[in-house]
């Protein structure tokens, strides 16, 4: 072990250095004075423009016949990246429904109990958002 002690901002403080081996300089370390932070003062950011929001049917919605009692949505912002079932298939709790890829990671869409599915309203390499309807079954 080796003891040096260090000043910082006119702060003495002593530590002890373990030295792992390699190649050592003996050469002092010279480091440039950093200038004090400064504020930065900016104008307040101008408000988002209001969207006004109108009831409608989504584009893309399933029909009344492959609607299904239940459904599953997207718990988060992303993109499909597997669908696994199709309408009519039988799967069991737990089953992986599709794979959603969010934040460089990809997260199982499992079936909450024993059903059938009714539709899938996803394809694969579709974006989804929070709260859209990935599955609808019985």
């Amino acid at each position: 072990m080796k003891k040096y002690n260090i000043k910082v901002n006119g702060v003495s403080y002593e530590v002890e250095v373990e030295e792992m081996g390699g190649a050592v300089s003996s050469a002092p370390v010279q480091f440039a004075p950093q200038a004090a932070p400064q504020a930065v003062v900016s104008a307040p950011a101008a408000p988002a423009p209001v969207k006004k929001v109108t009831e409608s049917a989504p584009a893309a919605a399933p029909t009344a016949s492959s609607t299904g009692t239940n459904s599953v949505t997207s718990p988060m912002p992303g993109t499909i990246v597997k669908v696994n079932v199709k309408p009519g298939d039988s799967v069991k709790k737990g089953d992986v429904f599709l794979v959603l890829e969010a934040m460089k990671m990809e997260n199982d869409i499992t079936a909450p109990e024993d059903c059938t599915i009714a539709s899938v309203n996803v394809n694969q390499g579709a974006s989804v958002s929070t709260g859209d309807i990935l599955v609808t079954y019985n």
